[in-house]
């Protein structure tokens, strides 16, 4: 839902930047570059009043083309750009048509996880459930703590999407789960 009101919004700048162009002047390029969030995706939006061939070209800091396609436009389009495989930094995107040139500067960062994570205790004695929904790849580790803070188990596992495991933990008062990745704690919860 919010991917779809970021397009409507760069639609409508680019609209209003078409209509106060006036009609005696040339048409403009018009271009948005969006992140998707919580991807490596950027998409690439582009609005013109004359259909031509348009090219694309990503350089990256040091003004080395990583990417170029030449495509037909028959007014605009919305293209996404996928940069996992590229180096993190300062990359611009440009267009160029009959019309000119537009230059959009992104910023392509770590993506931050979106890990969510719960930790059930079930009706049968002394169990656990703990649950992990991941949109990416990521090491999680899960430490438990007894009611004195002493460690009492600790494991690491990558987890691809959603992960689940049980845990039987005996003969304690008092449990504390502490799943964490390599950005820090995600969750700390205390039984």
């Amino acid at each position: 839902m919010k991917t779809k009101s970021l397009y409507v919004a760069a639609l409508m700048t680019l609209s209003a930047a078409f209509t106060a162009v006036g009609k005696d002047e040339p048409a403009a390029l018009g271009l948005a570059v969006v992140p998707v969030k919580g991807s490596e995706v950027f998409r690439v939006i582009y609005k013109s009043e004359n259909s031509s061939k348009v090219k694309l070209s990503v350089y990256n800091a040091k003004s080395e083309v990583v990417f170029t396609e030449t495509m037909s436009s028959t007014g605009g389009f919305i293209r996404p750009l996928n940069f996992s495989g590229l180096a993190f930094g300062d990359y611009t995107i440009e267009l160029a048509d009959a019309d000119g040139k537009k230059v959009e500067k992104v910023s392509y960062q770590p993506v931050k996880s979106t890990a969510q994570v719960h930790v059930a205790k079930l009706s049968q004695p002394d169990k656990f459930l703990m649950s992990v929904t991941n949109g990416a790849t990521e090491t999680i580790t899960v430490r438990i703590f007894d009611e004195y803070n002493s460690l009492i188990h600790i494991s690491s596992k990558e987890v691809t999407g959603d992960y689940a495991q049980l845990f039987s933990v005996k003969d304690l008062e008092g449990v504390t789960f502490e799943i964490s990745n390599k950005a820090g704690t995600l969750k700390t919860i205390s039984f």
